[in-house]
C-alpha cells in the first residue's frame, strides 16, 4: 500500500453487510448469496433466525419458576386417582373405591421420599440434566446410559400421555356442557396439538418463557378450589354420587364383584397394577433437576424451595381428587370421557349457572396445563440428546442448533416417535400409563443411587440421613421398577422392558465407534508417514465439454502442479468420438484429452487403476471431479451422484486425493433465461466482469496516518455510522466484531479485527499481538482512532477500544 496513492477514494466495507444481533450471519458485502426456496419457506414458517447472544434467557424467581418448570408434574394430578381406579373397579367393584386411599397413601409416601431425594439433587447438582447428569459423575458415561435412556422414554411417552389427557379433558367438557361426544376425534385432536408444539418449540418457545407459567397456576386455582369445595361441602351438606355408578351404559367400567380376602394372589396382583398405574402421579417430579439451572443464584437452594412447593400443591391435589373419587364413587370410562375430574367438577358445583362457567374453567385450565406439560418434553428431550450426543453417546445431529436456536434435531425426532406412539394406542390414555412408570422411576433409581454414592465418598453434616433418603428411594423405586414391569409386562410395559437393553447398548456401540473414529484420525496412517513426493500430478476426469469442466481445468491450473491430464474414461465408444471432437473444438484444447477404455464399465474401478499407476511413478496425485449441483429435488430424481462415489473410493489410495469442484447449473440456467429475455446477466464472483480488483493480503496501514495530529484535542469523537468515516479523519465507531485473525506484518503478528455496524465495516489492526482478552467474534466494542487503508478498505491501527456490553447477554 502506498501512503501517496490517492487516485482512488478509500471506502468503508459496506453493501449488503448488516451486523445489529437481528441479523447473524451477515456475508462479506461483495458476496451475492441468493436464498433458496427452502431457506425462505423456513423463514416464513419460523421467522428470522436468531443469534448465538440470544440463547441465553434470563434466570427465573421462585414463584415463575415453579409454573413454568411444575405443569408436568402437578398437572399428572388430573389423571393418577383415575388411573387407579381403571384397574381397582373392574375387579374389586365398590371395593376398589374404598382400596384408592391405601394406594393413594403409598404413592404420597413415595413422593415424599422423592422429594428428599430430589431436592438434594439440586442442591448438589446446579446443571441441567438431571438424573443423566447424577449417573454421569458418580458412575461413569457408560452406566449413565441406562438413565439416558429412561428419560430418554419418559420424555417421548410424557407427550403422548399429557396431550392425550388433555384431549380427554376437553372431550368431557363437550360431552358435559353441549352432550357432544368426540371420542371418534380424540385422536385427530391429539396429532394436532403435537404439530403444534413441534412447530411452536422449532419457532423457538423457549421453556423460559413467563408465559408457560399462566397454566400451571390457573389449574392448581381451578382445580384446589374445586376440590376444597367439594371437600366442604362433602363434610358438611353431602354431596351425590356419580351417576354412572347406577348405569353404566355409554362406556364406564363395569363393577367388579370380587367378595374374597385381599391377600389371594389375585387380589394383590390387581391392588399392584392399580399402585403401578397410580405411579404415573410421579411423572416430572424430576423436572426442576432437569431444569435447575433457569433458577436466579443461588440456584441450588431455590430450586430446592420450589421442589417442596411442588410437591406440596401435587400432594394435596392427589389426596383431595382420591377422597372425593372414593366418596362420590366416580367411576372411569374406558374411552377417559368423561374424566374423574369432570365428574367431581360438575358433582361439586352443579351443571347449570355458576356451575358450568367452573365446570368450563376447571376443563380449559386441565387441558391448558397438560398440553404445557407435554410442552415441558419439547425442552427436556432436546436438551438430554445434545448432553449425550455430546459425549459421543448418540448422532452428533442433535448438537446443532437450528434456525431459531432449538435443537431442531431432537424436536423432530421426539415428534415423530410421540405421534408413533400415539397413533399406535390409539390416543388411550391408560394404555399409554402401562409403558409410562418404567423410565420414569428408572430416572429416579439412577439419580437415587449416584447420591448416594455422592454422600458415601464425602464426610459431611448429616451424612447417615442423606444416606438413608438417597437409599431408600433407590430401593423403593427399583422397586416399583419390578413391580410395574411384572404387574403390567402383558399390557404393554413389555414393549419398554424389551427395547430397553438394546437402546443402551446401542448407546454404547455408537460411542465405541466415535472413539475409534477418533483414535484412526489422530493416529497418522501409515501413507502418511511416507515422504512428500515432489511431482504432482493433477487429473480432471471429463464426462462432457461444458461450464463445469472448464471450471475444473481452471482450478487444476491454478494449482500448478507438474503436469495437468484431461480423462474420459470410456464406456460407449461413439459417445468418446464425439466427446473428442468437441474437446478439439472448445478452449480447452491446449490440454491433450486421455480417453481410457473401461469394457467391463466399472468407472470406480478404472479410476483407481489409473491413479495407482500415476503414483507409481512417483507423483502425488489429484484427481478433479466436475459435479454439478442442481436443486435438491431435480437433482435426485434426474442426475446420478457419480462424483462422490469416485471421491470415495479413490480417497482410500495412498498419496491420491480426491476433490469434488461443484458448478451450480441452477444459477447458469437463470442467467441464461435473463439473457434469452434481454437482461444483463449477473458477474459472478471472483469474474473480471465483476469489477472488483484482486488485494493482496498482507498490505500494510497508511504509515501517516497516525502523525496526524488530534483534531478534537483530547475531546472524544462522537460516534458515526462506519460507512460515513473518511480516510486520514479521525473517527469514533461502534459495532460488532465479525471475524479476528493474526496476520505477519513486517515480520511481527498483528492482530486484525474486522468490525461491523448496520451501515459496513472497517479493519483493526493491533500490532504485535496475537489475541486480546474480549477481542473475539461476536464481541461489542466501540472504537476511536485514526482511519488507514488496509487491502484496499478503510482500517484503523491501534485504535482505543471499550468492550460494550452484548445486547442479549446472560445476567449470571
Amino acid at each position: 500500500m502506498s501512503s501517496t496513492s490517492t487516485a482512488e477514494p478509500k471506502k468503508a466495507r459496506s453493501g449488503a453487510v448488516t451486523v445489529p444481533v437481528a441479523t447473524p450471519g451477515a456475508l462479506a458485502p461483495d458476496v451475492n448469496l441468493p436464498e433458496s426456496l427452502g431457506y425462505r419457506v423456513k423463514k416464513r414458517l419460523l421467522g428470522t433466525p436468531l443469534v448465538n447472544d440470544q440463547l441465553h434467557g434470563e434466570k427465573l424467581s421462585n414463584p415463575v419458576a415453579l409454573g413454568v418448570l411444575a405443569p408436568d408434574c402437578v398437572s399428572s394430578s388430573a389423571y393418577g386417582t383415575e388411573q387407579m381406579l381403571t384397574q381397582l373397579v373392574p375387579y374389586f367393584g365398590t371395593v376398589g373405591f374404598i382400596l384408592v386411599m391405601p394406594v393413594t397413601g403409598v404413592i404420597l409416601g413415595l413422593l415424599l421420599l422423592l422429594t428428599l431425594c430430589y431436592r438434594d439433587v439440586v442442591r448438589h447438582y446446579t446443571k441441567a440434566g438431571g438424573a443423566y447428569v447424577v449417573a454421569r459423575e458418580n458412575f461413569g458415561q457408560k452406566v449413565a446410559q441406562i438413565a439416558a435412556v429412561a428419560l430418554l422414554i419418559d420424555y417421548i411417552v410424557t407427550v403422548a400421555v399429557q396431550i392425550a389427557a388433555g384431549t380427554d379433558a376437553i372431550a368431557s367438557w363437550m360431552t358435559f356442557t353441549f352432550h357432544v361426544n368426540i371420542d371418534s376425534w380424540k385422536i385427530y385432536v391429539s396429532v394436532f396439538v403435537i404439530i403444534l408444539l413441534c412447530f411452536g418449540n422449532l419457532r423457538g418457545i423457549r421453556e423460559a418463557g413467563r408465559s408457560f407459567a399462566v397454566p400451571a397456576y390457573f389449574y392448581i386455582a381451578a382445580a384446589g378450589v374445586t376440590v376444597l369445595v367439594g371437600l366442604v361441602r362433602l363434610a358438611t351438606t353431602g354431596l351425590p354420587q356419580a351417576p354412572s355408578l347406577h348405569d353404566q351404559a355409554g362406556g364406564a367400567l363395569p363393577l367388579g364383584s370380587y367378595t374374597g380376602t385381599l391377600l389371594q394372589v389375585t387380589a394383590v396382583l390387581w391392588i399392584l397394577k392399580g399402585f403401578a398405574n397410580g405411579g404415573s402421579s410421579l411423572t416430572g417430579l424430576e423436572a426442576i433437576s432437569n431444569g435447575v439451572s433457569v433458577f436466579k443464584k443461588p440456584a441450588g437452594r431455590n430450586a430446592a424451595k420450589t421442589m417442596i412447593w411442588m410437591s406440596t400443591a401435587l400432594g394435596s391435589l392427589v389426596l383431595g381428587i382420591s377422597i372425593l373419587a372414593w366418596q362420590l364413587k366416580t367411576n372411569p370410562y374406558s374411552s377417559g370421557n368423561p374424566t374423574v375430574l369432570a365428574q367431581i367438577t360438575k358433582i361439586t358445583w352443579g351443571g347449570h349457572g355458576f356451575g358450568f362457567v367452573m365446570l368450563t374453567l376447571v376443563q380449559l385450565a386441565t387441558a391448558l396445563i397438560l398440553y404445557t406439560g407435554g410442552n415441558t418434553s419439547f425442552n427436556g428431550f432436546p436438551f438430554l440428546t445434545s448432553f449425550v450426543a455430546e459425549d459421543n453417546f448418540l448422532p452428533r445431529q442433535f448438537l446443532v442448533r437450528g434456525h431459531r436456536l432449538a435443537f431442531s434435531n431432537g424436536i423432530v425426532v421426539l415428534t415423530i416417535l410421540s405421534l408413533a406412539l400415539l397413533i399406535g394406542t390409539g390416543g388411550n390414555l391408560t394404555s399409554l400409563v402401562a409403558l409410562y412408570a418404567i423410565g420414569v422411576f428408572t430416572g429416579f433409581v439412577m439419580a437415587s443411587a449416584g447420591l448416594f454414592k455422592y454422600h458415601w465418598t464425602r464426610n459431611e453434616p448429616h451424612r447417615w440421613w442423606k444416606l438413608f433418603v438417597a437409599g431408600s428411594a433407590c430401593v423403593m423405586s427399583f422397586a416399583v421398577v419390578v413391580i410395574f414391569a411384572t404387574v403390567k409386562f402383558t399390557e404393554g410395559a413389555w414393549m419398554v422392558v424389551i427395547v430397553f437393553p438394546p437402546a443402551v447398548f446401542g448407546l454404547i456401540q455408537l460411542n465405541k465407534r466415535y472413539r475409534r473414529e477418533a483414535e484412526a484420525l489422530a493416529k497418522a496412517p501409515a501413507s502418511a508417514e511416507l515422504p512428500t513426493r515432489t511431482q504432482t500430478s493433477v487429473m480432471v476426469l471429463v464426462d462432457s465439454v461444458d461450464l463445469a469442466v472448464i471450471k475444473t481445468l481452471r482450478y487444476a491450473r491454478s494449482l500448478r502442479p507438474t503436469e495437468v491430464r484431461a480423462v474420459h474414461l470410456m464406456v460407449d465408444n461413439l459417445y468418446a468420438e464425439q466427446l473428442r471432437n468437441q474437446w478439439d473444438a472448445s478452449q480447452a484444447a491446449d490440454i491433450p484429452l486421455e480417453v481410457i477404455e473401461v469394457p467391463d464399465r466399472r468407472i470406480r474401478r478404472a479410476a483407481m487403476e489409473l491413479a495407482a499407476r500415476e503414483t507409481a511413478e512417483g507423483y502425488e496425485v489429484t484427481v478433479l471431479l466436475p459435479r454439478r449441483t442442481y436443486s435438491p429435488i431435480v437433482g435426485r430424481l434426474l442426475h446420478d451422484r457419480t462424483a462422490d462415489r469416485l471421491a470415495e473410493v479413490l480417497s482410500t489410495l495412498p498419496h491420491v486425493v480426491a476433490t469434488i469442484v461443484p458448478f451450480d447449473v441452477v444459477e447458469a440456467i437463470e442467467e441464461l433465461e435473463q439473457a434469452e429475455k434481454g437482461h444483463k446477466p449477473k458477474a459472478r464472483e471472483g469474474d473480471a466482469a465483476a469489477g472488483k480488483p484482486r488485494s493482496t493480503k498482507k498490505m500494510l496501514l497508511d504509515a501517516e496516518c497516525t502523525d496526524i495530529p488530534d483534531p478534537g484535542h483530547g475531546v472524544p469523537v462522537p460516534v458515526s455510522p462506519i460507512s460515513s468515516v473518511q480516510w486520514r479523519q479521525r473517527a469514533a465507531v461502534e459495532g460488532r466484531i465479525r471475524s479476528v485473525a493474526v496476520s505477519p506484518v513486517k515480520g511481527s503478528p498483528a492482530l486484525e479485527a474486522e468490525l461491523y455496524d448496520a451501515s459496513g465495516g472497517i479493519t483493526l489492526v493491533f500490532y504485535g499481538r496475537r489475541s486480546i482478552p474480549g477481542i473475539e467474534p461476536g464481541a461489542i466494542m466501540r472504537v476511536e482512532g485514526m482511519v488507514g487503508e488496509m487491502e484496499g478498505h478503510l482500517a484503523m491501527a491501534n485504535p482505543t477500544y471499550k468492550l460494550l456490553p452484548r445486547e442479549h447477554g446472560d445476567d449470571e
